[in-house]
């Protein structure tokens, strides 16, 4: 066996966390080198994120054609091209894989397509994708592995070779009739953008509602609107078994309150959560221990069991959105240049790509019954905002939880357009310890969706206090 090469930092995954380290490391003139199974750039830009978001906007693209004469505008009949729907994302992700590639290039860094395991400490063997294999001994290693779809133990699921996210947005054809094995934030993104490409879609989900993370209220008027879009919906529902094959005939047994009933469609999505990628890569060589779930033991420095070893990203469990990845990479820059920051009491926020767009930062009122928080509680409706009336866009609420003595704002729910940027402006305001009344009493841009903020907020003294 070959000696190993020696590098100062090593980095298992490419993704947000460890890309970004990975160029402030070179940056700094540290040897490192970067080990990525297969994605350059990691999962955001080429199957996750960036991807989806490109092919739920042009689902939406096909609602506003077909609602054209709701705008004064005629419009012959829509025909979904799926081919065409695939090729623009390509072509977004081959754009970004060539700005990686870019980065990845820079003096000091170096790149490496492979599967890496440990078989040592500190040692890793790469079996390179051109073939051969390296092995690399590292002063420092950072894990970034992420995580990949669950496919639940279901009789007959796994010989019917369902779709994940991943395979659902390389179709070049349009499902007949798609049925989605989840109802949460994939499988509610999924299953309306095939909606209103002209699929029949049928959520089945487990739970007594949607969104099961959200207040009754959200997951309530969530249910509202896929209805409405024509969506079916079979709640506290249980897959009790698959036959067929995805993208043929597939029939889904399932146990309901009233007694079994089977489910037909073309093909099955499986949306049921994600499983971290720590299986198979020699951390218990390495000393990293694992949870009880197989995510990466970290504490808040984002260090974990062995000596010299960090992880970042969901593989150490953090939340599942790029931008807490990002701060990941913040937590151990910071720590590795002798900064004391962690990652307790973060306020991360996230929006849920559905239309209109689910986003919330902060408690939600269930979370703070649960912990037996008292708040003040304000909702305004989404035909209240004047801007929401000037594109249509009426559907859904905004809700603000108020601390009652402090006046601070402890958080923020809202279904509706924009909410991914409305969001931003509250948490700004939670950040900078900003009291409601001062986005009651701010002079906000009309007719803007953030402006029913001044409206929301001057309700609150209005709102019984629990």
């Amino acid at each position: 066996m070959s000696p190993a090469e020696r590098v100062e930092n090593l980095i298992l995954g490419g993704g947000t966390a460890g890309k970004l380290l990975a160029w402030e490391l070179a940056r700094a003139g540290r040897r490192t080198a970067v080990i990525e199974r297969a994605l350059i750039g990691g999962s955001c830009p080429n199957i996750a994120c960036m991807p989806s978001k490109n092919v739920i906007h042009s689902a939406k693209v096909a609602q506003f054609l077909r609602h054209a004469a709701e705008f004064g505008l005629r419009a012959g009949p829509a025909t979904t091209d799926m081919a065409g729907v695939r090729q623009r994302k390509r072509a977004m992700v081959e754009g970004m894989v060539a700005i990686h590639q870019t980065r990845f290039a820079a003096n000091g860094l170096e790149f490496i397509l492979g599967e890496g395991r440990f078989i040592a400490p500190m040692t890793i063997e790469v079996w390179l994708a051109e073939g051969g294999t390296r092995r690399l001994e590292a002063e420092r290693v950072f894990l970034d592995v992420g995580t990949h779809a669950t496919v639940p133990d279901i009789p007959g699921l796994a010989a019917a070779a369902p779709l994940t996210h991943v395979e659902a947005l390389e179709l070049d054809r349009l499902p007949a009739h798609l049925v989605v094995l989840g109802g949460g934030y994939v499988g509610l993104e999924m299953a309306q953008a095939f909606r209103r490409f002209g699929s029949e879609v049928t959520v089945v989900e487990r739970g007594p509602q949607l969104a099961a993370r959200e207040d009754p209220d959200v997951a309530a008027a969530i249910r509202t609107i896929f209805l409405e879009d024509g969506i079916e919906l079979a709640l506290d529902t249980e897959p009790v078994g698959v036959e067929g094959s995805s993208a043929e005939k597939v029939r889904l047994r399932v146990a309901t309150n009233d007694g079994e009933r089977v489910i037909e469609g073309s093909d099955l999505l499986v949306a049921a959560g994600r499983t971290p990628n720590t299986d198979g890569i020699g951390l218990d060589v390495a000393g990293v221990e694992l949870d009880p779930r197989g995510y990466v033991k970290v504490d808040e420095r984002l260090e974990t069991t062995a000596p010299g070893v960090w992880a970042m990203g969901e593989c150490a469990g953090s939340p599942q959105f790029t931008h807490a990845a990002v701060d990941d990479f913040r937590v151990v820059r910071d720590n590795l240049a002798g900064q004391d920051r962690t990652t307790r009491d973060r306020l991360i926020p996230y929006c849920v790509f559905i239309d209109p767009e689910l986003a919330r930062v902060g408690l939600s009122e269930r979370e703070a019954e649960r912990r037996g928080i008292k708040a003040q509680v304000a909702r305004l409706p989404m035909n209240a905002v004047l801007r929401a009336r000037t594109i249509g866009e009426t559907r859904g609420f905004m809700k603000a939880l108020i601390d009652p003595h402090s006046e601070d704002i402890l958080g923020f729910a809202m279904l509706g357009a924009e909410a991914g940027e409305v969001v931003a402006v509250v948490q700004t305001a939670m950040l900078a310890e900003l009291r409601y009344t001062g986005l009651r009493d701010a002079i906000l841009t009309h007719p803007t969706m953030a402006e029913g903020l001044n409206e929301l907020f001057a309700s609150v003294s209005d709102q019984e206090k629990r």
